[in-house]
């Protein structure tokens, strides 16, 4: 059978939540198909039609009593409501919103391009941010004193880690990543450089595209970011 995590899926999932609800994930409970009706808001017709359509797929199970039925959700209906929980603590831990902050743009020491097109940082950006960053990076000069002290912050959670390395001729450092979306409309992500040049009144943004030119941006313009936390 199909999972039940899909278009066609969805309404049988609801009510197998619904059971689960009622308490028959942890072992069989009383119900009927009138009582089923009234917690998916639905004609009992229908309600009785999920029961039939669950027990046939092996996802419950159903034992005719005097009262009404017995219902357990069997160990497969018990993995399709895991794979639903798995699926939404992934999407709320992509997303878990860190903080968000306000910075304007300026000129900083044109090295970005450098690091940021080097094999060795390049081949993890594509591999643990899942683009390819533009060479370069915009610099951001935080707008007030309470946008620093959040960027301080920052480093308290969790990051995607940008491993140093060393060729023949240098070391490179570590850094750390956190996704962001760039004045609330491009994906993209703060950059922190573990020895970086500069203090904690400046933010860099990394993303596919030229942030400068896809948003139109110059010196002294203003820019959002809102960070997310892995």
């Amino acid at each position: 059978m199909p999972s039940l995590l899909s278009f066609k899926g969805w309404k049988m999932l609801y009510a197998l939540l619904k059971l689960a609800e009622h308490g028959s994930l942890r072992q069989a409970v009383l119900i009927s198909s009138e009582e089923l009706a009234k917690r998916l808001k639905c004609s009992q017709q229908s309600a009785s039609r999920y029961l039939i359509a669950l027990e046939r797929a092996g996802l419950i199970r159903r034992t005719f009593v005097r009262r009404g039925e017995l219902v357990e959700i069997t160990k497969q209906g018990r993995e399709e409501i895991e794979m639903l929980q798995q699926l939404l603590s992934k999407l709320l831990r992509e997303r878990e919103v860190a903080l968000a902050l306000v910075g304007r743009v300026f000129t900083g020491l044109c090295e970005g391009a450098y690091y940021v097109s080097h094999p060795g940082y390049k081949r993890q950006f594509i591999e643990k941010l899942g683009f390819e960053p533009y060479p370069g990076t915009l610099n951001l000069r935080l707008a007030s004193p309470e946008d620093v002290e959040a960027r301080r912050r920052l480093d308290l959670y969790p990051s995607i880690l940008i491993e140093g390395f060393r060729t023949k001729s240098r070391e490179f450092g570590a850094a750390k990543c956190y996704r962001a979306l760039i004045n609330d409309v491009l994906e993209g992500a703060v950059v922190t450089a573990m020895r970086s040049h500069y203090d904690d009144t400046v933010l860099e943004l990394l993303a596919p595209v030229n942030l400068r030119k896809k948003l139109g941006l110059r010196d002294g313009d203003e820019v959002r970011v809102t960070v997310f936390v892995e």
